[in-house]
């Protein structure tokens, strides 16, 4: 069964962990804030906060960000649920907008009419790896008093009119799960330009706890000494996982030429099949492509099952992103309506995920290929 992803080791990430094993520090040590600081190299932006986890950076980029009870967090539907999730936790509810046909992705245009005095926060989810329009989102941000968190799981090593992933918001959360375009097993970050932000991302990953004296409420006890001052999580990377993502986002750029190598062969041999409609590209964005999202149209549509359970009995690993969040029966549990946004249930409805990933061959890329016209073709 060729996946619709998986990770790419090598010898060299093999030694990275290694040697952490080999070292006093397995976790909390030199190599979380070394892999921070690579990101916000990469990145361009000033400060990068490790975590466990894409859901961990999301409900951290929520706390730092203030965002709590009472509050509206504007969103897309079309995500995977930690999105929305993350921020229930925090006592916020999701307020979720209609997306863009042709990309998936939040659209603009009715962002402006959901906001309401209790609207806290924009965020953004490039969808599959193609930034959002972060141009418009920012004007509106800016005119609502509005904090922009861009939710880039997906989109780590895109770039958005020569900038990159990481530094086109006020909070970006990423995801390192194998899966994405680097992985450290598990694990996610959060990058942000703002150091007050920055403070309260570190406070949150440890417990809420601080053991700067500078940072003190009350007087200092002793070399001991330390405060919770926030309720926090223990969300913290290891050094293990530290040291595979350094090592990984060397390869980055490798990743990125090898996953748009497959885009665009996959754009050439399935361009012109009727009632198949391929990703769109943009001349200001390079997506990361961490999917590949096909959607069926016209007759085809209504045969989606169909043409997934023969995609996967020839071989080939496929996937559907996403069901739309306020579809799960927990959100309808919550009141959200199972017609709230029909541009995404209508992109839903005809969306299958075909494999790309860097270390997919050729031959591999021609199987996919060749199944999914016979497919369609009977």
């Amino acid at each position: 069964m060729i996946p619709y992803s998986h990770q790419f080791i090598d010898d060299e990430d093999r030694a990275a962990v290694d040697a952490v094993l080999r070292s006093d520090w397995l976790t909390q040590g030199p190599k979380v804030r070394e892999f921070e600081d690579a990101l916000t190299k990469y990145c361009g932006a000033k400060y990068a906060v490790a975590v466990a986890n894409g859901t961990a950076a999301l409900q951290a980029a929520y706390f730092a960000a203030h965002i709590g009870a009472g509050d509206e967090v504007i969103m897309s539907p079309m995500t995977f649920a930690a999105t929305a999730n993350a921020a229930v936790w925090q006592g916020a509810r999701p307020v979720f907008v209609d997306v863009e046909r042709e990309t998936g992705n939040i659209d603009a245009d009715l962002i402006e009419v959901s906001i309401t005095p209790k609207s806290k926060a924009i965020v953004a989810v490039d969808y599959s790896g193609l930034p959002c329009d972060f141009d418009r989102l920012r004007a509106i941000a800016k005119k609502h008093n509005l904090i922009l968190i861009e939710d880039a799981a997906h989109s780590l090593g895109a770039e958005y009119k020569g900038k990159k992933v990481g530094s086109l918001a006020d909070l970006t959360t990423m995801s390192f799960h194998p899966v994405k375009s680097i992985t450290t097993g598990e694990g996610g970050a959060v990058l942000t330009d703002n150091e007050e932000y920055y403070k309260r991302l570190l406070l949150f990953r440890s417990h809420g706890i601080t053991k700067n004296q500078t940072d003190f409420i009350n007087a200092s006890e002793g070399p001991w000494y330390h405060e919770m001052q926030e309720l926090g999580l223990n969300y913290r990377l290891t050094d293990m996982q530290a040291a595979l993502g350094i090592t990984q986002l060397k390869k980055l750029p490798t990743f990125m030429a090898a996953r748009r190598k497959i885009a665009s062969f996959y754009a050439k041999e399935l361009s012109g099949i009727k009632g198949l409609v391929l990703p769109m590209e943009f001349p200001d964005r390079k997506s990361s492509f961490h999917l590949y999202p096909i959607r069926l149209a016209g007759d085809l549509r209504s045969r989606r099952k169909e043409v997934f359970e023969k995609l996967q009995k020839a071989g080939i690993g496929v996937q559907v992103h996403y069901i739309p969040v306020y579809q799960h029966p927990y959100y309808r549990k919550l009141g959200y309506q199972k017609e709230l946004c029909p541009v995404a249930e209508d992109f839903y409805s005809g969306e299958i995920s075909i494999p790309i990933y860097p270390s997919l061959e050729e031959g591999d890329q021609r199987k996919v290929i060749v199944a999914l016209r016979e497919i369609l073709k009977s």
